[in-house]
C-alpha cells in the first residue's frame, strides 16, 4: 500500500512557504527534507520557524518588536517535509518554535517570548507593576483553554464555548483601560493571543459565519491595534490560504 504524506494531500496552494504571508520580501525559503543544516552551534542565535504555525509567529513577533533582526536569524522550517537534521541535531521534540543561543537549544512559545524579553536589549515585554504581571500570568495559563474551546467547537452547533471564550478576552481587555492592549501597554500577552485570534477571525466568519467582534467593541479595537504593530505586520498569513489550512487541519473528514 502506498503511504500518502501530509504534503503530498495539502491543498497546493499552501505549499509555497513565505507565499503564505500577507508581506513577504527579504525572508528566508524554508527548510525541506533536501536542504542541509546551518552551521550549527556556531555562537549564531537562530530561531527556528514556520511561516504557518501561530505559536512560531509568537516568538518571531517578539523578536521583531525587540529590534533582534540582526541577532536572532529566522530559520523557517518546512513543516510537512521536515529536515531529518532538525529532529536529530537540533530539537529532539521536533516541533517549532525554538531558539538555538548560547549553545543550547529551548523551546516552547511562551517561555521563548519570556526568554527574549529577559536576555536580549530592546523594549520591555513584561510589566514591572506586580498586579500587572499577575494578570499577565492569568492570561497566558489561559491561552491553551481558549485556543481548544474555539477548535472543538468548529464542527459543532453551538456557539457557546466560542462566545465564552470570546467574552473573556473582551472581560481582560476592560482591566487596565487607559489603553487598548491587555496590560495597558504592548505585552507579550497580546502577541500570546494575536496569532490566535489572527486565524480564528477569518476561520469563524467562513465556518460559522460568526464575526466575534460584533459586541465586542475591546476586542475589535484591540484587533485595530494590533494591526497598526509593525513587527506583528510583518508576520501576518494571507486570510484566504489560512483558512483552507485550518480547514484542512481541523475539519477533515
Amino acid at each position: 500500500m502506498a503511504v500518502t504524506s501530509a504534503k503530498e494531500v495539502l491543498p497546493p496552494v499552501l505549499l509555497s512557504g513565505s507565499d503564505f504571508l500577507v508581506h513577504r520580501s527579504s525572508l528566508p525559503p524554508a527548510l525541506d527534507s533536501t536542504s542541509d543544516p546551518p552551521p550549527l552551534f556556531d555562537g549564531t542565535t537562530r530561531l527556528y520557524t514556520s511561516y504557518i504555525c501561530p505559536y512560531a509567529q509568537r516568538v518571531w513577533i517578539a523578536r521583531n518588536y525587540k529590534g533582534l533582526q540582526e541577532k536572532i536569524k529566522l530559520v523557517p522550517i518546512d513543516l510537512m517535509d521536515r529536515p531529518a537534521w532538525y529532529k536529530e541535531k537540533v530539537y529532539p521534540e521536533n516541533k517549532v518554535p525554538s531558539l538555538e543561543h548560547n549553545n543550547e537549544v529551548r523551546g516552547e512559545s511562551l517561555d521563548l517570548i519570556k526568554y527574549i524579553d529577559s536576555h536580549f536589549e530592546g523594549p520591555a515585554l513584561y510589566p514591572d507593576d506586580p498586579n500587572k504581571r499577575q494578570f499577565a500570568e492569568e492570561l497566558l495559563s489561559y491561552t491553551e483553554t481558549f485556543n481548544k474551546a474555539v477548535i472543538f467547537s468548529l464542527k459543532g452547533d453551538s456557539l457557546e464555548e466560542i462566545s465564552a471564550a470570546f467574552d473573556y478576552l473582551e472581560t481582560a481587555l476592560s482591566k487596565f483601560n487607559d489603553e487598548p492592549f491587555f496590560l495597558g501597554q504592548f505585552s507579550l500577552v497580546d502577541i500570546a493571543y494575536a496569532p490566535f485570534v489572527e486565524q480564528f477571525h477569518p476561520l469563524l466568519l467562513d465556518v460559522k459565519k460568526c464575526d466575534f467582534t460584533s459586541g465586542r467593541p475591546r476586542l475589535a479595537s484591540w484587533i485595530e491595534e494590533m494591526d497598526k504593530i509593525e513587527a506583528y505586520k510583518q508576520t501576518k498569513r494571507d486570510p484566504e490560504k489560512l483558512v483552507a489550512l485550518l480547514k484542512w487541519r481541523f475539519m477533515a473528514n
